[in-house]
Parts: structure tokens; C-alpha cells; sequence
């Protein structure tokens, strides 16, 4: 009886708003597979033959899935955390030595017929609860090294697992856990010194071929280092007060920067990024000092910071000589130094096209002639955004972000409201998921991101990525449903 009383109440404490978006973006996404793969041969939309049919196999069996994961009690998941965690690396493991090589990557295994699973996908729940295991022991604080360092290893064990599987895209996803740190009190230091490093990247890649009027000096090395003068100054002064130190490491550094390019304008043309690398090395040097004069441990941490911001733009270089021939070209084409249409930048470019052939109002279910067409590669799967905003014009592309939206501020509510730490940091690892596959996805759909391959949930066609999602937010639910139950 007593068991009986806590499914009822279960079942009147469960989130239906979020269980009604949930439902809303899978029908959605049926029907914008069914756009894209749509074929005049054979039009018959529920045939198994059909990507449109097997799709709805997989939306119904994650129907299935999600009404079994509100039947198992959170208490589960907090005793079998670390257990599946295991599992699933030992999967990854294995999928790189036994799964097939499928258009490069050894990341899916077959399971039966034309069927495949990518275990990528459901490690992503796996680490989400071991991570809120983790976090919820006792004494655990995230400003101790050691265990920031360990929820670090737990999050950087499948990205490494899924490089392994030659999967750049899918591992790249894992990074999201960062902003869940974040929330939970990791230092705002880190998440900038990982937004320093894009700018670094990107910037100093864009602009390494151009030059400063006619001074030998590129400007893409010259804007990384006076960021990086920037940034390592700017740290000391927020983070250690010490404006005798500000003062005299800009005007030694922001001085030397200024009389270089005077003389290499006026007087001898050199690269003055050779002085400026030397002022970079006196500040470095200047703030390990302080670090050892002072014994605090902020200076080594900056002073770190700023050779690492030092020699990232030569170190990013030897990396990106070393990326595979089709990444180095998609990096180009994203960063405008490369027009590739007829290559790396033509699923872009298509996507474009048939995003803005929609117009306002789109062209109506089953007439995208981009889509129907086959002009964009992978528009069932990565670029199905572009199938929306063909068929259904701008209107229809705002409402499915309205939906999302909608979706996300949810998750947020769901997340915060949770009353263990464990549930609301498993929260926030669900919220980040889904945040980074929304924005990469449909970024890389309108050309923002780079095209890393991965899906846009509960439209993308696909049982893995569909059953995955469900995994994610469908234990969070059954946790926060646990949550109001134990109020009542």
C-alpha cells in the first residue's frame, strides 16, 4: 500500500511542462526528418525503409524508455553512480578496438541488421551522475585542488576515451561540464583562461598572414601578445589588488610595445613582436617574484596564465599543422581565410541557401527543393535546422528556438530547485548538454561554429542521440519528481 501511495504520488509530482516540450521538439523533429529525407520514389512516410519510419521506431521506444526511468527510485542511480560511470568506459574502451571504421571514426557498433548504436551518446548521462556522486560526498569543496582536480579527471577520461575513436565533435561536447563546475563554485579565472585561449586561436589564426602597414609584423602574433599583456594585468588587479604592480608592469610593457613600432616605423623595420615577447618574459618573471616575496599562490597561478597566453599562438600553429587535412580546411573556411564551396565549406554554404530560400513564411511541408534535392549533405542528421528553415521559413525557425527556449529556462528551474546536491548538480550537467548542442548545432548550420558533427536534440534523425537525450533528462525528472514527494 505503501508503494502504491508513492507511484501516485510519484506520478502527480512529475514535471508534465517539461514532459510536454519533451514530446513537442520529438514530434517536431519527426516531422523535419520526414522533410529532409522525404524521397518521391518511395513516399510512404511510416515504411521501415524510410529514415521517416525508423524514426518514429525510435521516438516510441524512447516514449518506452522514459516511462521505465520514472519507475527507478533516485537512490538507485545514487548507489550504481560510479558503476555505470565504469561501464561506460569500458565500452569507449572497447568501441575503439572492436567498432567498425565508419567514414573515419571508430565510434559505433552494429547491434543487428542496419542498426547501430554510438556509445558516445549515453556516456554522457554516465558521467553526469557520477560527477553529482561525486560532488555530493561528504566534504567535498570544489576550491580544494584535489577535488577539483578528480571532477576534472571524471569529465576528461571519455573526451580522451572518445578522441581515441577518432570522434573530435562528440568528445568536444564534454566541455560543457566546465559550466556545471562553474555554477557549483569553480573560479570564473578558469572559464576565462579558456575563453583567452579561443581568442588566442582564433585570432592569432586569422590574422597570421596579415601585416602591420609595412612593417614586418603580423598582426595576428602582435594582438595575441598585447592581449596577452592585457589579460595578465588585468588578473592582478582583480585578483591581487596590487596596483604598484599594475602600474609599473603596463608602462613597462605598453612603453617597450609603443617604441618598437615607433622605430620600426621610422627607423629600422623589425618585428617588434620580439620586444614585446621580451617585455611578456620581465612581467612573468617580475610576478613569480612577487609570488615567492609575498607567498601568495594568485601570482603563480597568473604567472602561469601568462605563459601559457604567451605561447599558445606558436603552440596553436604546430597544432593546427597537425590536424587532419579536412580539419585545417574547415578551420579556414571558418575563419574566412579559405572559400571552399566545393569542399569543406559546401555543407555551409547549401545550408545557407536553403535556410534563406524559406523566406518568412517557408515553403511548406515536403517542398523544400534544397532538401528534396539533396544539396545539403547530412540535413537528416547535423544540418536538419537548415530542413526547418526551408519548409517553415523565419517564423517557424524563431517558434522551434522559442520551443528550445522555452525547453532550456525549464531545465534551470528544474535544476535549481532541487534540494541535494547531487540532483542539482546533475541538473546543471543535463542544462549544459543540451545548451552546447543547441548553440554548436545551429551555429554550424548558419556558419558561427565550426562543423563538428554533432546532433540537434530530439530533431536530429538517429536512435543513439535520441535515446540519449531521453536518458539525460528523464532521470533528472524522476529526481525532481522524488523531490516534490517528499514535500507532500
Amino acid at each position: 500500500m505503501e508503494q502504491e501511495r508513492d507511484n501516485k504520488g510519484i506520478f502527480l509530482s512529475i514535471d508534465w511542462v517539461t514532459i510536454l516540450l519533451y514530446v513537442i521538439l520529438i514530434v517536431w523533429g519527426w516531422f523535419s526528418v520526414c522533410g529532409a529525407c522525404y524521397d518521391f520514389n518511395n513516399p510512404n512516410l511510416f515504411a521501415w525503409e524510410t529514415n521517416s519510419g525508423k524514426q518514429i521506431v525510435w521516438g516510441a521506444s524512447s516514449l518506452v524508455l522514459a516511462a521505465v526511468l520514472m519507475l527507478i527510485e533516485k537512490r538507485f542511480y545514487d548507489t550504481a553512480a560510479y558503476v555505470i560511470y565504469g561501464a561506460m568506459m569500458i565500452l569507449l574502451a572497447v568501441t575503439i578496438v572492436i567498432a567498425p571504421d565508419t567514414k573515419g571514426s571508430r565510434s559505433w557498433l552494429p547491434i543487428g541488421g542496419s542498426v547501430k548504436i554510438q556509445p558516445a551518446e549515453f556516456a554522457k548521462f554516465a558521467v553526469a551522475l557520477a560527477l553529482g556522486k561525486f560532488m555530493d560526498r561528504y566534504g567535498f569543496n570544489i576550491k580544494k585542488t584535489k577535488d577539483l582536480a578528480i571532477a576534472i579527471g571524471l569529465i576528461m577520461l571519455p573526451m580522451l576515451l572518445i578522441i581515441g575513436q577518432k570522434e573530435t565533435g562528440s568528445a568536444l561536447v564534454y566541455f560543457a561540464f566546465f559550466l556545471m563546475l562553474y555554477r557549483e563554485g569553480m573560479t570564473g579565472s578558469m572559464l576565462f583562461s579558456g575563453f583567452a585561449c579561443v581568442v588566442y586561436f582564433v585570432v592569432g589564426m586569422k590574422f597570421s598572414d596579415d601585416m602591420i602597414g609595412d612593417m614586418p609584423i603580423s598582426v595576428g602574433e602582435f594582438t595575441v601578445l598585447l592581449l596577452a599583456m592585457t589579460f595578465t594585468i588585468g588578473m592582478v588587479w582583480v585578483y591581487c589588488q596590487n596596483m604598484l604592480a599594475v602600474k609599473l608592469m603596463a608602462s613597462v610593457c605598453y612603453g617597450a610595445t609603443l617604441i618598437a613600432l615607433l622605430f620600426s616605423s621610422f627607423v629600422i623595420p623589425f618585428n617588434a613582436c620580439y620586444v614585446m615577447l621580451g617585455a611578456c618574459v620581465l612581467m612573468i618573471l617580475y610576478i613569480i617574484g612577487l609570488a615567492f616575496y609575498t607567498h601568495i599562490y594568485k601570482y603563480a597561478l597568473i604567472a602561469l596564465f601568462a605563459i601559457l597566453s604567451c605561447s599558445l599562438y606558436y603552440l596553436s600553429s604546430t597544432i593546427f599543422d597537425h590536424l587532419a587535412d579536412h580539419q585545417r580546411t574547415r578551420i579556414e573556411v571558418l575563419l574566412g581565410k579559405k572559400d571552399d564551396l566545393r569542399g569543406a565549406g559546401y555543407n555551409v554554404n547549401q545550408a545557407k541557401i536553403a535556410i534563406g530560400s524559406g523566406g518568412l513564411y517557408g515553403k511548406g511541408f515536403l517542398n523544400g527543393t534544397q532538401t528534396k534535392l539533396r544539396y545539403v549533405p547530412e540535413q537528416h542528421t547535423d544540418f536538419i535546422f537548415c530542413t526547418v528553415g526551408e519548409e517553415e521559413g523565419f517564423l517557424g525557425s524563431a517558434a522551434v528556438l522559442a520551443v528550445y527556449l522555452a525547453f532550456i529556462l525549464r531545465l534551470i528551474i528544474v535544476a535549481e530547485r532541487q534540494p541535494f546536491t547531487m540532483g542539482r548538480v546533475y541538473g546543471y550537467c543535463v542544462l549544459c548538454i543540451f545548451l552546447f548542442h543547441l548553440f554548436i548545432n545551429v551555429g554550424m548550420v548558419l556558419g558561427l561554429t565550426p562543423v563538428i558533427g554533432i546532433p540537434l536534440p530530439f530533431f536530429s534523425y538517429g536512435g543513439s542521440n535520441l535515446w540519449g537525450f531521453t536518458l539525460l533528462l528523464f532521470i533528472l525528472l524522476r529526481m525532481d519528481a522524488e523531490r516534490n514527494l517528499k514535500r507532500q
